[in-house]
């Protein structure tokens, strides 16, 4: 499960959230290709825009899923 005090300090203000325990495996990038992308060396993804959709939401749902490492979380602020 992800943890919000270890952000990725990239991601946008708002309740999704990638975590410090990413590795880069690009399974969410599949998913949510609109929402998440990679920092500037490739070392880390993270939501550059939050959801404002139903159809957004499902996507950051359906890469939360699927995420290996549990490092997306939907609890941040």
């Amino acid at each position: 499960m992800a943890d919000k005090t270890l952000k990725v300090a990239e991601n946008v203000p708002g309740k999704w959230y990638v975590d410090e325990t990413c590795v880069p495996c690009q399974t969410c990038l599949t998913e949510a290709p609109d929402l998440l992308k990679y920092n500037d060396d490739e070392t880390k993804v993270y939501f550059f825009k939050q959801p404002s959709t139903a159809e957004e939401e499902d996507a950051a749902q359906r890469a939360l899923d699927v995420c290996p490492t549990g490092s997306i979380g939907n609890d941040g602020e």
